[in-house]
């Protein structure tokens, strides 16, 4: 084996790999099915997926083999690495044949970095970018690395169901608190992708539009109920017949049998094999008919972005009902509920289950959203005032500062695989760093104005060579480069066995903004970004800020991406 080194990077054929970056504790592997994409558009970015596509095609025949590396140290001497372990399952005890490594020196493709070096070590096949170019082409371009590829056609049309939604925010319970976050979240992320959302149900509580307010939860109103005649109508002739001495419940127009219905259609696997009778109301049937007005008229505005129109059958959409650990046994009634009563209901109905939240010192089945919101706020203007006087409290900019604070706490708690609030900082972290930057920016601004620093160069006359602490390639590497990656994984839903229920990487984005946030303080921590107003050190200065600034648009995305907006201060 044998040291290669490569400083050029020209077009050639592309090995497209769909890569889940490793930061998130996974290596390379081919995603799983059942997931909704659409097609994206090409794009002139490199990318960390199409660059490990290409290196695992140079192997040849075989899965994948190179992973990106993540940690620091691992960054110090390598960006993507080869495991001896893994190259000895492919090749034997041999070594690497020649024909591998002329193929490694040859890397090109669209997306693809730049190749320096490809060594062999201890660890395996080392491989390092030419990173002052890679800096160059991500600098230098900092939207297309910031924002959502967009899409070349429409993506599957998802219907987002929260039964949640139909309570008042004082009875609305800490896991479907968190139903509804999750919901709000997944709608923003699959539509970043090109895919059509229909959110259900309007809001009609008159106290709910206020709270999701204060949430910073996008989602529709209404005032009227949609119309439920028609299957009224089916439900009296579909009734089951009561026993003798039988009496309904107020309210029940009768009992319907959903077990035949379970037992004859094989596709319905992953259903409570408990699941036999549903007592059918007024307000069931009004759901039900919320639900079929969604799946066959579609909100214009989804498609503006867009070039190509969607297809209005039914049978193109899917229907994902967010419900929280509580209540999927009465939605999985629904379901079967609406097949039976409704020739034309869509075929895929899936679940996204949210599970249970725990909050310390309260059990969480005592403690309402209201009062958790409450709680949280209260800690955010606590702290505030230890830090700042108690006088802010009435004024109106810190009132807005503090009611973003608090979402940021909440989501960050919220959004998360398993839920603790514990009194994690996590979204108060990050929110900080985002003021950090904001005043960095400013400070600029402000020294610029008074004559001590220059106005920005163009992006093409900065030299990035100038780039060698060790933070700035691992912000640049770790965070803007894989972002769009991130993005995409987000709007995966994957289906889980026996096909009821789907997965959501509704966590992705959190902990990205978590290791985001900690990498940039880590580094502005320790470098002096704005330094000493000499011209021979201007140079390094403009390319500190031009990385700065990819960092502080990949963070306002994913922000975005929460409902959460970016604060200038704290």
């Amino acid at each position: 084996m044998r040291a290669l080194v490569r400083e050029d990077l020209g077009p050639s054929g592309r090995a497209a790999m769909a890569i889940l970056p490793e930061r998130f504790g996974t290596h390379p592997e081919v995603p799983p099915p059942n997931i909704l994409l659409p097609v994206a558009m090409a794009t002139g970015r490199l990318g960390v997926g199409e660059t490990l596509g290409a290196l695992n095609a140079a192997l040849g025949p075989g899965g994948p083999v190179w992973f990106k590396e993540t940690r620091a140290r691992h960054l110090r001497v390598r960006d993507f690495l080869a495991p001896r372990q893994a190259l000895r399952a492919r090749f034997g005890d041999e070594q690497v044949p020649e024909h591998v490594f002329h193929a490694v020196a040859s890397l090109q493709g669209p997306g693809v970095a730049p190749v320096l070096r490809c060594a062999p070590t201890p660890a395996g096949l080392a491989l390092q970018l030419q990173r002052p170019a890679v800096f160059q082409r991500v600098l230098g371009s900092v939207a297309s690395y910031a924002t959502p590829t967009r899409p070349a056609s429409p993506g599957p049309r998802v219907v987002l169901h929260c039964p949640a939604l139909r309570c008042s925010p004082d009875a609305l319970r800490l896991s479907q608190l968190r139903a509804v976050l999750v919901a709000d979240h997944l709608a923003r992320t699959l539509r970043t992708q090109g895919m059509c959302v229909h959110l259900v149900p309007a809001v009609r509580d008159p106290h709910m539009p206020t709270f999701l307010q204060k949430l910073r939860v996008d989602w529709p109103t209404a005032s009227a109920r949609a119309s439920t005649e028609t299957l009224k109508s089916r439900v009296l002739a579909e009734l089951t017949s009561l026993h003798d001495g039988e009496t309904l419940p107020p309210g029940v127009l009768g009992r319907l049998c959903l077990k035949d219905l379970l037992e004859e259609q094989g596709h319905r696997a992953g259903y409570d094999p408990s699941v036999d009778n549903c007592l059918v109301t007024e307000d069931l049937l009004s759901v039900l008919a919320e639900l079929q007005e969604a799946v066959q008229h579609w909100p214009e505005d989804n498609y503006q972005s867009l070039t190509v129109a969607p297809d209005a059958g039914v049978d193109s959409c899917i229907v994902v009902h967010v419900v929280s650990c509580e209540e999927e046994f009465q939605q999985q009634k629904l379901d079967l509920l609406w097949w039976k009563l409704d020739d034309q209901a869509p075929l895929r109905q899936k679940h996204l289950v949210c599970g249970p939240v725990k909050v310390a010192g309260a059990p969480g089945t005592l403690m309402t959203a209201s009062e958790y919101y409450e709680s949280r706020h209260t800690q955010v203007c606590k702290a505030s005032a230890l830090k700042h006087g108690g006088s802010l409290a009435q004024d109106p900019a810190w009132i807005e500062i503090f009611g973003v604070l608090s979402v940021a706490t909440i989501k960050f708690e919220m959004l998360s695989t398993a839920p603790q609030s514990q009194g994690t900082k996590s979204g108060t972290f990050v929110m900080y760093n985002c003021a950090r930057l904001a005043t960095l920016f400013e400070g600029y601004k402000r020294c610029m104005e008074q004559g001590l620093y220059p106005t920005f160069p163009p992006v093409s006359s900065l030299d990035f060579s100038l780039l060698q602490d060790e933070g700035e390639w691992l912000l640049l590497f770790n965070s803007v480069l894989p972002f769009s990656d991130l993005l995409s994984q987000t709007a995966v839903l994957t289906c889980i066995s026996p096909g009821l229920r789907v997965t959501a990487h509704t966590e992705m984005v959190c902990k990205f903004l978590i290791q985001l946030s900690m990498d940039f303080s880590s580094y502005y921590n320790r470098i002096h970004v704005l330094g000493e107003p000499r011209p021979h050190l201007f140079g390094q200065m403009f390319a500190r800020l031009q990385l700065l600034k990819a960092v502080r648009e990949i963070l306002h995305t994913g922000l975005a991406m929460l409902g959460i907006p970016p604060l200038n201060h704290i």
